[in-house]
């Protein structure tokens, strides 16, 4: 106890005299080569390299892997990458004496290791001078690592900070989705990114069960989705009849625990030249968690204020353990229930005189007894206006295992969800019902039963100064749809009230090798990288059972064939298509001297279907014009293959349309094929990649110590962009269809779309983000964050219709769509949060002003006049999110929160369907319609 009690002194006194020695960071720049290899090796390798003593906690790091570094650098460059994404941090660095520390969420008192010309272990905790106040008993939970956040993405081979980064990248920890309360990854970023936007409806059928966000204003497919840095499969599922990001078929990050996230890099510029096909709009790169132990657990239960629905309940777990002397393994698992909410209003009351919202036919010129009876009483038909209903359990796993000159990873999600889509109330009265049936009338729904799943297998290590890497992954999404509670009307009596639709099965091969490797070049480091890549494309459709998609006999005029909500896929609709994808890169960073950085990218990509072949490029440079002031820009082309499902998708729902200026006008809508005779005659083409060019600009400001200010500017321009056309209905259409061979008793009820290069578009914008830290009376921390961003699209160029519909003056893509394409979502998003600890207690608090947007219409001509009477403006909302955080013991943390505290909602659209009492707000709106929502989470750290 006396020696160590000494020992301690000793170190602690030597802290103290390092302390006020002059900074590290203007040490003379050193040759490192340090390749990939286990934490402890490296470590010991940088001390000997560097000439500096290191001080780190020896036996926690066993289990955690190192990045390579090679070049020539300061010390404290060095390790900063050399530590990247490993969970330690600087806490003491000078010329004489560095010293690391775990990340506070993993905090533990531990052993020391002073790695140097020698090595010695010592048996006690070190706590660094001038590494702040020790943290509180289980503030594990809570607190995030000291110092500038280390990225490893859009730059190949080496991890820099953000602020260091060339292009504007955002860090979101996994502590910070968890205060969120939100139900899933991708509802989180929409509270935390600025220039993320995530409506809580997109549209009609799929698009409401599946988690579509679009980045900079793009669609969501816009945006690449990495998973520790290896590309994500996509959904199987498709936005076919969706209002916003129409037609895009995205990844889904909702498939991943978020208990299995660590962090979260959003990458904020064009980066298809570094990770190929998607990256027009930026990268969102998920790093899963690698702790070797220990693990948290936590049980959330909410519901909505209003009328006490949309409960929520998730249950999240995550432990590590180690696998031998030299491995580990992660693992999380994710259990989610969502209950359905509604914001229908009730129906007015129906007379002999104001029928339309009368459930049954008049009875000899009377009201049915049945809605006499309801005269006077509260008549809520619609029960799914809001949220709906979905059940899913989603797990994770990342390992790793250092064999010495080489290393062993492996990681993987496998998911199930069920999502319980609840399509419009049908009236007892209603032609498309069989009152021997259904006499009170139905609620069709759709079930959607998701199986998902991911792994990656891979090695990386050093041969002859070259850093590589070889993955290899497959990815698969299987959506098997079904309805309940509805029947296809054309037979009659004997209809079957459950149907199976069909199933749609995506999947994905990525195999990738990786090499970099740092030069000493005019004094400074040059980072060289290259790679290939292999990427495999399936996606299939199988057809539903007959009596879904038949036509039978009883059929009448108004009535729409098959299954009520969704008709089943048809034989003709199931299909079939695979591609291979092959690619090789080139990727450069020079960093000439510690204030400049120079970078360049080359992609080449072969399609071996119609895609082609594309060459793509990339520039960037940042330069410090003084050490609390730096300049960026960037400059790069992007390309988006269009997806296999965009090529093949068929499908018939039912959705409600404005209709020549009437509202909640209810269409059979059928996505045809580009190459379907039925899409040809409706002037359809084969789909061609789309193609970008972005530039963008920046400053980074650090004027004060843990404050930090980054302004950066874009211009993003898209041609060719792939979107699903107007909705082409009436007879004329009717009658191309028919003359393509689509029978008559289907085509005079049918309303048809198609995928097209329709339109080439330019976006415009700003973000500005900013953080600062400090404290308050010694006492209580702060952690402020601001988040800003301008976005403005507008159509550039509108292809022009094709001669088979202007014969009979359709609109290709319409006024409709091109508004939700340019002006329905908000221009302008504001968000400040703050983070303050006091001790065991933590607040979180965040106001975020959603800016306002606008829903335009088709015209109404009359009398050779046109007017827009359905056109809708919708104010900007501030929405206040809290929670209050109190950590019991070490091992047991409470939260109660609250998103949307005050409880705001959107404005009224004023066109509330009278027959349905659905449409009250606007489903596109990003705070949503359901109001506030309150929680509790109940969590364990062990």
């Amino acid at each position: 106890m006396t020696q160590n009690f000494r020992n301690l002194s000793l170190c602690a006194t030597a802290a103290l005299i390092a302390w006020s020695a002059q900074s590290a960071a203007a040490a003379e720049p050193t040759q490192f080569k340090i390749p990939a290899q286990s934490m402890q090796t490296a470590l010991t390798l940088f001390a000997k390299q560097s000439g500096i003593q290191l001080l780190f906690p020896y036996d926690q790091v066993a289990g955690l892997h190192a990045q390579s570094v090679n070049g020539k650098m300061a010390p404290d460059v060095a390790l900063q990458r050399l530590i990247a994404g490993s969970g330690l941090k600087i806490t003491l660095s000078n010329n004489n004496v560095m010293a690391l520390a775990l990340s506070a969420r993993a905090q533990k008192t531990r052993a020391v290791e002073v790695a140097s010309l020698g090595v010695t272990a010592l048996p006690f905790a070190v706590q660094s001078a001038g590494a702040g106040p020790a943290p509180q008993a289980g503030a594990t939970s809570t607190e995030e690592p000291d110092g500038p956040a280390i990225v490893v993405t859009g730059s190949r081979g080496q991890a820099r900070t953000v602020t260091d980064s060339p292009t504007p990248i955002d860090v979101i920890s996994g502590a910070d989705l968890t205060r969120t309360g939100k139900a899933g990854v991708f509802q989180a970023l929409n509270t935390l990114v600025p220039s993320f936007n995530l409506p809580v409806r997109a549209g009609g059928a799929t698009s409401t069960v599946i988690a579509t966000g679009g980045l900079r204003g793009l669609n969501p497919d816009q945006a690449l989705i990495l998973v520790n840095g290896k590309r994500r499969h996509k959904t199987s599922l498709i936005n076919a009849v969706s209002t916003l990001y129409n037609g895009s078929v995205p990844s889904d990050l909702d498939m991943i625990p978020t208990s299995a996230v660590d962090h979260i890099e959003v990458l904020r510029d064009g980066a298809a030249a570094q990770y190929g096909s998607d990256a027009i709009a930026g990268v969102i790169n998920i790093i899963l968690k690698d702790d070797a132990k220990g693990g948290s657990a936590n049980v959330t239960a909410g519901q909505n204020f209003d009328r006490s629905d949309g409960e929520l309940y998730q249950a999240d777990l995550n432990f590590g353990m180690k696998l031998g002397d030299n491995g580990f393994a992660n693992l999380s698992l994710n259990l989610k229930k969502q209950e359905m909410s509604n914001r229908a209003l009730p129906l007015a009351d129906c007379s002999v005189t104001a029928t339309t919202t009368c459930l049954y036919p008049l009875i000899g010129g009377q009201l049915d007894p049945r809605d006499a009876a309801a005269v006077g009483k509260e008549r809520i038909v619609t029960t799914s206006f809001g949220v709906m209903p979905s059940r899913s359990i989603n797990t994770a796993l990342n390992a790793g295992y250092d064999l010495g000159g080489v290393q062993l990873y492996a990681f993987g999600t496998y998911s199930q969800r069920r999502s319980d889509l609840w399509y419009s109330y049908r009236y007892p009265k209603d032609v498309n019902n069989v009152m021997a049936i259904y006499p009170n009338g139905y609620r069709p729904h759709v079930m959607i039963d998701e199986e998902d799943f991911e792994f990656t297998v891979g090695a990386k290590g050093e041969l002859s100064g070259w850093d590589w890497d070889f993955s290899t992954g497959y990815g698969r999404n299987r959506a098997r749809q079904s309805s309940e509670g509805t029947v296809n009307p054309t037979l009659g009596a004997l209809s079957p009230t459950e149907f199976y639709i069909g199933t749609l099965k995506s999947s994905e091969f990525v195999t990738s090798l990786d090499l970099t490797r740092g030069f000493d070049v005019g004094g400074g480091n040059l980072q060289v990288s290259a790679g290939a890549q292999q990427r495999h494309e399936r996606y299939q459709t199988f057809a539903g059972d007959p009596a879904s998609y038949a036509v039978g006999t009883f059929i009448s005029s108004g009535m729409t064939p098959g299954a009520q909500s969704s008709a089943g896929f048809q034989p003709s609709d199931a299909a079939y298509m695979s591609r291979d994808n092959y690619a090789v890169y080139g990727d450069v960073a020079w960093d000439p001297s510690k204030d400049i950085t120079i970078g360049a990218a080359a992609r080449f990509e072969h399609y071996d279907d119609g895609s082609g072949n594309t060459l793509i490029w990339k520039v960037n440079g940042r330069y410090a014009i003084a050490p609390w002031i730096a300049l960026r820009a960037a400059a790069n082309t992007g390309f988006r293959a269009p997806a296999v499902a965009q090529q093949i998708y068929t499908q018939t729902t039912n959705q409600f349309r404005t209709v020549n200026g009437v509202n909640n006008v209810l269409l059979q809508i059928k996505t045809l094929a580009v190459d379907d005779p039925a899409a040809v005659a409706l002037g359809a083409k084969p789909l061609k990649p789309e193609k970008s060019f972005n530039i963008s600009g920046g400053v980074v400001l650090t004027p004060l110590p843990n404050f930090n200010l980054t302004i950066d500017a874009y211009q993003i321009d898209v041609d060719d962009r792939i979107t699903i056309t107007s909705t082409l209905t009436g007879t004329a259409v009717s009658n191309i269809l028919i003359a393509s061979g689509i029978p008559a008793s289907q085509a005079n009820t049918l309303s048809a779309q198609y995928y097209t290069n329709a339109i080439d578009t330019r976006t415009r914008g700003i973000d500005i983000v900013a953080s600062y830290k400090h404290n308050l009376f010694d006492a209580l921390a702060m952690q402020w964050n601001l988040g800003y961003n301008y976005n403005k699209t507008k159509i550039t160029d509108i292809i022009d219709n094709p001669p088979e519909l202007s014969t009979i003056s359709f609109e290709l893509f319409d006024r409709a769509r091109r508004s939700n394409m340019t002006t329905n979502l908000p221009r302008t998003k504001l968000s400040i949060s703050n983070l303050a600890t006091l001790g065991d207690f933590t607040l979180s608090s965040r106001l975020t002003r959603f800016g306002k947007f606008q829903v335009l219409q088709n015209g109404v001509t009359s009398g050779g006049v046109t007017t827009y009477p359905n056109d809708r403006s919708y104010g900007a909302k501030w929405i206040t999110d809290m929670e209050l955080g109190w950590q019991v013991t070490p091992l047991v943390n409470l939260a109660v929160g609250a998103n949307n505290l005050f409880n705001v909602y959107p404005d009224e659209t004023g066109q509330i369907s009278a027959t349905l009492g659905q449409g009250a707000y606007p489903g596109t709106s990003p705070i949503g319609f359901t109001g506030g929502f309150y929680y509790a989470r109940v969590g364990l750290n062990f």
